[in-house]
Parts: structure tokens; sequence; C-alpha cells
């Protein structure tokens, strides 16, 4: 449906910088010169949960040594620190020692740590353990292939964020976008709608605004930065616990509120106008509560009057929030949620700006109108019960709701008039309701188990219509309102055979109850450690899901006029991954990673005649709806190579450069691109800080930047002769060459963005300046054409996102 890219005019741009601008200035005039902070935090065993008493934490390169021991409930505590970076030692008999280099503290806000320790396996005298949580493992110790944590840091440090975390992860090797202004995600060839996305924990719904029914897009994100704990990101492989995916798992945390004293935090930029608030419930209790809601500021001015009406912008609202609740003998309570709303109005719309779903070619049709509306909501509580030292229990339950509004006017013109027509019509609404249970065992340092059940209840109220063709006869495309449940069962165990050696392996069990549809799923990894520099990982998983709900119950016409429902019987799809990988470290702030993998996919559903190359692995924003069989196939598969030089000295980079091919075979046995095959991927990130600039030494000026470089989708082209020249046929519908289906694409794509921030220490409040501009130099790849009789050659282009600056002030307190 929506391909993104409204921007605000940068006329409007103006005088929002100045007015910005001077607010900064007046704020950072506002206290006097004392800049310290609090740095505190807790101690955990990772895998029992339970608190570490007695662990040394150091202050690294401190003068006089800076060293306490955590408390009974494993907390510690530095008051009166400066402000800058530090690196902490956390250690403890019988424990890995942790090395947490590059925390930032800030006058504005106190630094608050969870941290978790590993029991060692053995205790040898003399040897000194060190795990360096710089290395961006995942958090989840069950996984060891494919995975990789995204710290709130990085979030807020890689240029191009915009503040939202799904851009981050195309910062990472085998994860692209469509670099049309979209949010999409792309693992390793697969399609975004096969991405998984979970808010602590529990599954949700795709959490961008303006999102389409396949989850194949979204401009804006309702999640925030300002939000986020260290989450974890799976592009294969993924161990036992998820199921219902084929691509990518992205694993959001919410970070816990201050529970000691109240803090906030205003920001103000070209996207979004935002309010967050922090802190305890009272004093002497360990419980906090966390809320933030944030506003298009470009709606926002035009409500206040201060614009006048900008037709096409994207308007939305958000809101995020995670109460924590512990208790003495009761376990801990946290209660989250994440809501959006978002809308807007195109006037004559063209596929070069957005695809409209249910466009088609008529006579005098001269544009179209879009009027989209969305929202979502996600809410959930999660319990977590010690039974004992070795043991607990996590229970969750939660609701998904989501909708979806669609209307696409035809204008028409003649001689004498103009008038317009409704086309397209859609109401989507889903939801889920989940429950799920997950028991945790440390059965010993070498032996974890994990094991659990997921009910979920999803109910389906879609209604779709529109004209097929020129006769003007409306269609329904689909019409139903369904109850479907799911279960999905797991056990995984973590065995260390020793320091070196680590095996994580179990399966998976998916139940799709109104189809009768189970899979037993085996999954196996490893990790040795072939000496105290290089490492070899090794991972294997087969995996399910379900197909986009309106597939099922696609409405489909036949030779006599009547419809029916033919693909209720469809199956699962299904994929073997397997993944091999080397990982080389260069002293404690270099790592060479390679990582290659092979995914075998089966049971696709495609088209059920020979004649058709539809799969709906390839269904973009546009939408099919025909007599489908589980008889396709498809392979990915490819090499990542990632050189990281992590945050130290001020300074770091990224290079990571991905060679993949993503194929899919329909029932004519072609084997064919699939339309997200782009070949190959090359990222380069660079950025330094200049720190204790000013005559207090308070204030930091940091430079970010990253350069991408790759292929762009596959396309199906318009028919031309053999001269070159276009030859399609409006009168008959057509229009493309299906002969040459995803052969190659238009263009390759770069794209350069630079962000810089300024901040600026005072003794209660933490001001920071943020510019990102995006696509620097303009680069307008083409990425897809349509037949547009207004164009030279008749031939109309999307093209990508164009130069995007992106400023926001943000003040701590």
């Amino acid at each position: 449906m929506q391909k993104k890219k409204t921007t605000p005019a940068p006329a409007i741009l103006r005088p929002f910088t100045f007015n910005l601008l001077l607010l900064f200035c007046l704020c950072t005039s506002a206290f006097s010169q004392n800049f310290n902070q609090t740095v505190r935090g807790v101690i955990t065993d990772q895998d029992s949960k339970q608190p570490i008493a007695g662990a040394t934490v150091t202050i690294a390169g401190s003068n006089p040594l800076k060293a306490i021991l955590s408390g009974k409930d494993g907390s510690f505590r530095f008051d009166h620190m400066p402000i800058g970076r530090i690196t902490l030692y956390v250690s403890n008999l019988g424990y890995q020692k942790i090395i947490l280099p590059n925390i930032v503290v800030n006058s504005g806000k106190e630094t608050v740590l969870n941290i978790n320790m590993q029991e060692a396996v053995a205790q040898l005298e003399g040897i000194v353990l060190t795990f360096d949580k710089n290395k961006g493992q995942p958090l989840n110790d069950m996984t060891l292939v494919s995975g990789r944590s995204v710290s709130p840091e990085q979030t807020n440090r890689y240029a191009g964020g915009f503040n939202d975390p799904s851009r981050i992860l195309s910062n990472f090797a085998g994860v692209t976008s469509s670099q049309d202004g979209s949010n999409d995600i792309i693992v390793r060839g697969n399609s975004p709608k096969y991405m998984q996305w979970r808010l602590e924990g529990m599954q949700i719904t795709n959490p961008n605004h303006f999102s389409d029914q396949s989850a194949v897009g979204g401009s804006i994100s309702a999640l925030n930065n300002n939000l986020l704990a260290t989450s974890d990101f799976y592009t294969g492989a993924f161990s036992a616990e998820y199921g219902d995916v084929l691509s990518g798992v992205y694993d959001v945390k919410l970070r816990q509120g201050n529970n000691e004293k109240f803090e906030s935090t205003f920001g103000l930029g070209a996207l979004g106008t935002e309010l967050t608030i922090e802190g305890p419930f009272k004093k002497g209790y360990k419980g906090s509560y966390l809320v933030n809601y944030r506003y298009s500021t470009i709606s926002l001015l035009s409500d206040l009057g201060l614009v006048d009406g900008l037709n096409g912008t994207l308007n939305f609202q958000d809101a995020a929030f995670k109460v924590v609740l512990p208790t003495e003998r009761a376990g801990l309570f946290s209660i989250f949620g994440l809501v959006g709303f978002s809308n807007f109005l195109f006037k004559d719309v063209s596929p070069a700006l957005w695809q409209t779903p249910g466009n088609r070619f008529v006579p005098n049709k001269i544009a179209e109108d879009y009027n989209k509306g969305s929202h979502l909501a996600n809410l959930g509580l999660n319990h977590t019960l010690t039974i004992n030292k070795n043991s607990y229990i996590n229970t969750g339950l939660s609701f998904s709701g989501e909708g979806i509004d669609d209307d696409v006017f035809e204008n028409f013109k003649t001689d004498t008039s103009e008038s317009n027509q409704l086309n397209f019509n859609g109401r989507l609404r889903r939801s889920a309701y989940r429950g799920e249970i997950t028991y945790n065992n440390k059965l010993g340092p070498k032996l974890k188990l994990q094991a659990g059940s997921k009910y979920a209840l999803l109910d389906y109220n879609f209604n779709q219509s529109m004209f097929k063709d020129s006769s003007n006869v409306r269609s329904t495309l689909v019409n139903f309102k369904e109850n479907i449940s799911t279960v999905r069962n797991f056990i995984s165990f973590r065995y260390r055979f020793n320091e070196k050696l680590t095996t994580v392996f179990g399966v998976q069990n998916m139940n799709v109850l109104l189809f009768s549809r189970s899979t037993v799923e085996p999954r196996f990894s490893l990790n040795w450690e072939l000496d105290k520099t290089s490492a070899i990982s090794a991972g294997y998983g087969k995996h399910s899901t379900m197909e986009s709900i309106h597939h099922y119950y696609a409405q489909v016409k036949l030779p006599d006029g009547s419809h029916t429902e033919p693909n209720k019987d469809l199956d699962l799809l299904k994929a073997h991954h397997f993944v091999l990988g080397y990982e080389k470290r260069f002293g404690k702030h270099m790592m060479v990673k390679l990582e290659t993998y092979y995914q075998d996919l089966y049971n696709l559903p495609v088209a059920n005649s020979k004649d058709n190359i539809f799969a709906t692995i390839n269904e973009g924003l546009d939408f099919h709806y025909l007599d489908l069989v589980n008889k396709g196939t498809g392979k990915n598969y490819g090499v990542e190579l990632t050189v990281e030089r992590f945050f130290n000295k001020n300074f770091y980079y990224l290079l990571n450069a991905s060679v993949y091919n993503s194929t899919y075979k329909a029932l004519d046995g072609i084997e064919r691109n699939t339309r997200f095959n782009g070949n190959y991927l090359v990222n380069v990130l660079f950025g330094k800080d200049f720190p204790k600039l000013g005559k207090a030494k308070n204030k930091t000026l940091s430079f970010n930047s990253r350069a991408f470089f790759g292929g762009g989708k596959k396309i199906i082209p318009l028919l031309r002769g053999s001269d070159g020249n276009l030859a399609v046929d409006p009168a008959s519908n057509r229009f493309y060459d299906y002969s040459k289906a995803y052969d190659k694409d238009i263009e390759d794509i770069y794209q350069i963005t630079m962000s810089f921030s300024y901040k600026i220490n005072k003794p209660r409040a933490t001001h920071e300046i943020f510019l990102n501009i995006d696509n620097v130099t303009n680069s307008r790849a083409k990425l897809t054409e349509f037949y547009d009789p207004g164009e030279a050659g008749a031939v109309g282009h999307m093209k990508q996102m164009s130069v995007f600056p992106n400023l926001m002030y943000r003040v701590y307190f």
C-alpha cells in the first residue's frame, strides 16, 4: 500500500529550526556549574536471576581507586561520579569477570545498570575468566549463532536512526531495507512480512505507523529510542523458544524507570515532539514507572495554526509505558504497553509517491486520492516468580490489536466535468490474546533447562472490495470474521562441556488448531572457543510460520461467476536453516566475524497454475487473491563479513559486507530471483566524539556517518518491443513482462548519511541537539517502474528517498 516519501517542506523547517535553536540556547544558560551524577545498579546470576552479594565493582582508571561490594540484594552505588564515559569491572568468586566499557554518565540523568554474571564451569586457580559486554553478544544465552545485542547507546549513536529502533537494524550484516523511505526489515533476502516483533518477550503487532495488512511496510516506528534497554536481534537458526517465524526476530526490551528519583526528558524534533517521565511510586519501594508520549511535530504546528495545511503530511501519535512492581513473596510484576494512531490523505497520488491498493488503468482517470488510517495497541503483563535459588517461572499475558482503514478514490476528467468515485475499500481488524509460561532451571554450572508453552487466540475481521476491471462492478476480495488458536511448546537445554565448548539443543512444537496443522522443529547450536581470541559457531533449525491471514480466506471468482475460498487447506511455510561462523578478536576492541548461511524453504504457497509465477514470499504492497497450493520452494544463501572496532578512545568504526542470493520456484519449475534479492550490500560506519569541550569541559560534540551500497529489489519490467520501446496495451490491461519477472533490478543503490550531536551537561540537566541528514548526496536511484502516459516515454519511476534533514532537541532533567 504505501511508499513513504513525504517530508516536511524546507520552508517550514527554517522557522521551526530557528525556534528550536533559540529554545536550546535559553535552556543551556539556566544553571551554575557542578557536574556529577550517580552510577548504580543490580548484579544478578544470568541463569537463576538471583541477586549476587559480595561482587566487587571497580571503576577502571579511577585515582584513587573506586571499588565497592554489592549488597545482599545485589545492588551497588557510586555517588558524585564525574560526567563522561567510564568502564566498570565486575568480579566475584566462581563467576566470569565482566567488563562494561564506555558507560555514559550525564549530569541530567542517573546511570542505572542491570548486570548479569555467568557462573564459571570450573574454578581454576590462577586463571582469570573475562567476558567483555562490549562484544555485542545477545543477552539470551540460549542463542549461539546469528544473533547480537543492540544497545540504547548504539540506537542513538548510529547515523540514520531517525529515533527509530527498526532503522538501526539495517546497519548490520545481512540486513537491508527498500530505500524508498520505509523502515521495512529485509533479512537475508526474506520478505519483511516474515519478521517477528517482540516486546518484553511477548509477540506484538508490526509496531510501525502506516502499516499494511502483510506487515511489509511502515514509515515511522511507534517505538522510541529513549525508552529502550539493550535488546536482541536474530537473523537465523533461532533457539527453540522462537516459533512462527522464518526471517528475523527483534526482541525489544524497555528499560526500567528510575526507582529512586523523578526524572523526565523533553524532546522537540522535525518528526515528533515527545515527553518522557519516570520515577518511583514512593520512597523506599523498588517499584518504578516509565511513560512516554509523542505527537507528530508538523501536525502539532498545523493544529496550533502556525503552518498552513500540508496536503499529504503523515500524522501520527504514540505512547509507551512500563511499570515495575516488585513484591517480597509474590514475585516481580511488570506491566507494559505500546499504542499508536496514524493517518494521511494524499491528493493526486501516483505510484512514484505511494503504491495504492487496487490500482487499475481505466480511460479518463487522471489521478487517485488515498485516505489511510491505522492504529495499534499492545498491552502486557509479565510475572517472575522465584521457586528456589536455582529456578524461576516467567508468566505473561498480553493483548495486541491492529486496525487498517484504506480508501482509494479515482479522479476522472472529461471535456465537460470532473468526478471521483471510491474504488478500493478496506477495513481490517485483527486482535491477539496471548498467554505463556516458561520454566527456567539452573541444574548446575554446566546445564540449564528452559521449557515453556505459549497459547494465542487470534481474532480477525477483514473486509476488502474494489473494481477489478473497467466495468465498475465491485468485487469482494475478502470478507470474513474468524477466530484461530495456536499453541506453541518448546524445551531447550544449554550444556557447557567446559569454558570453551557450549551447546544448545531443543525442540519447538507449533500447532494451528483451526487448520489442524502441527510441526516438530529441532534446533541445535554450538560455540567452540579455539583459543582466547577466536571461536567457531554452528547452528541448525527447522522453522515454520503461517502465511498472511488474507490468503486463507481469499475469495476467488470461478468461470461461472460464483466465488469460492480455495485456500483454507493451506499448510504452514517451512524452512531448514544452517549457519556456520568464525569470530576472531584482535585485542579488547577489535573483532572480525565471518558467517555463512543456507536456508532451504519449502511448502511455500504459490499460484495453482503453471502459467502464474506468483508466490506469497514475493508479496509486497500489492495484493493478489488467487488459488494457492503449498508446492513452492526457495533458497536463501550467502556470506557475511563484519569488521568492528568497538567504541574506545572516543571513536569506533563498523564495516560489514554481504553477498547473497534469494530465489524461488513456482509450479512452472523455473528458478527465479525473489523480489527482495539485492545480491549484495555494504555498510561503512564511523563515529568520533570530541568530549570535554568548553571552559567547564562539560560539552561533547559527536559526529557519525554511514555509507551504504547495495543492489536494488528485483522488478517485473514493463512490456517492451525488440527495439526497446514500450509495448504496453492499456485496453487489454497488459503492462508487465512476466517472462522477465525478477530477472534484474533497475539500478544499484548508494546512500551517505551523516549525523551530529552537541551535548551540554549542567548540574541539574543535560541538553542535547541532534542533526541527522539522510542521503546527503541526494542520490535518487530508480527502484521500480510503472506506466505513466504523462512522463517522457510513458515510463514513471519510484525513486530512492531524497535528502532529508531531521533535527531534534532533547533535555534530560
